[in-house]
């Protein structure tokens, strides 16, 4: 647990109902809000993870098709900061070191005087968990209008008193895309596209097209690139469905193979290697853009449930996901092209090799590459 870690739950189970009663902000209605004067926006996602942040991003669309001509500030933590540089839709991206000997004198005077920028309208995205830190920086925005969901309350707390836009929460099953567009579209913010975004350069197209080219695969190659890894063991495919999936696919459809795998996952990939019966390409050691750029050339991306995922849908790479235990209509992303495998009983082992290859074949369908 870090620093900030240990501070938000000390709040949490001491502080917040104290808080509530001492700061808590009386509740407006969307029609109190002017949206014509509303020319700085500030958006808070610095707690969640890779995948979480992802799916928070077509917030900024909508955001930006609904104020062109708003100063739009992002507070994310710094794990984060790679998928968000360069976004489209935003002015200025503010960085939070959560982990506290990463701090310096310069980069804390920095953070504070963007943070402490007025702002007329201020955004909290917390669609699975709470942070105290999040709700904090919301209140040093002074905006006179903070918005948040109605859903998960401080223990101890009535409501979430720190926002006074409070979005209601629905109950049933929810892609996590629209439960971060349901906060916005409380004020009548809305987009037709919820899908993902990472904002790529033509530089790191270029890069990584050469990169693909140095290895061997051409840009009129079918390019199918396989991730055999995740964080929770729970949510890993068999690495001999993997391998079964990828050799057919080599063998009847000459699809070149590109290997992916996390800084941790090296073995993983090597006994995945070592089931095959060709030589795929493999790249294991890329930063997160690197990693973004490659899968962008890729025709499919197969993977299980874990960040990277996110990053195929936000460069708009067709993909087929196998799902384990986590429910795949929450967290699936939005799209025709992007096709969550998942089981009945919420196994990954349950899913069978054929069930991955008819999902690829229908994703290719008139695929020019095939012809």
């Amino acid at each position: 647990m870090t620093f900030w870690n240990r501070i938000e739950q000390l709040l949490k189970n001491k502080g917040m109902r104290i808080l509530e009663l001492l700061i808590g902000k009386t509740p407006v209605h969307p029609e109190d809000v002017d949206k014509l004067r509303i020319k700085h926006i500030l958006v808070i996602r610095q707690h969640d993870q890779l995948g979480d942040f992802l799916l928070s991003t077509p917030v900024l669309r909508a955001l930006r098709e609904h104020f062109p001509a708003a100063h739009i500030a992002l507070l994310v933590r710094n794990y984060t900061k790679a998928v968000a540089l360069h976004n489209q839709y935003i002015d200025e991206l503010i960085v939070f070191q959560e982990v506290g000997h990463n701090w310096t004198f310069a980069l804390a005077k920095i953070f504070l005087k963007q943070v402490f920028r007025r702002r007329d309208l201020t955004i909290v995205l917390n669609t699975v968990s709470h942070s105290v830190t999040s709700d904090l920086f919301a209140l040093f925005s002074r905006a006179p209008f903070i918005l948040g969901s109605s859903h998960v309350t401080f223990p101890g707390c009535k409501r979430n008193f720190l926002y006074n836009l409070l979005a209601p929460y629905r109950e049933e099953i929810r892609n996590q895309s629209q439960r971060n567009m349901d906060v916005v579209r409380y004020l009548g913010i809305d987009t037709a596209d919820a899908g993902e975004h990472i904002t790529l350069l033509e530089a790191e197209r270029k890069w990584a097209q050469s990169t693909l080219v140095d290895a061997g695969i051409n840009p009129n190659d079918l390019i199918i690139g396989v991730h055999p890894g995740a964080g929770k063991l729970g949510n890993r495919w068999r690495l001999e469905n993997f391998a079964l999936v990828a050799n057919e696919l080599h063998r009847n459809l000459h699809a070149k193979i590109v290997i992916n795998h996390g800084p941790n996952e090296t073995l993983l990939a090597d006994m995945l290697i070592d089931c095959l019966q060709f030589q795929p390409v493999t790249f294991g050691k890329l930063a997160l853009r690197e990693l973004a750029a490659i899968i962008s050339k890729y025709d499919i991306f197969i993977c299980n449930d874990t960040g990277v995922l996110h990053v195929a849908a936000a460069v708009k790479t067709p993909l087929v996901a196998i799902f384990g235990p986590t429910e795949s209509r929450e967290w699936k992303p939005i799209g025709d092209k992007f096709l969550a495998i998942q089981a009945a009983d919420g196994r990954c082992d349950s899913v069978s090799a054929r069930d991955v290859l008819a999902a690829v074949e229908m994703l290719l369908g008139d695929n020019p590459k095939l012809k």
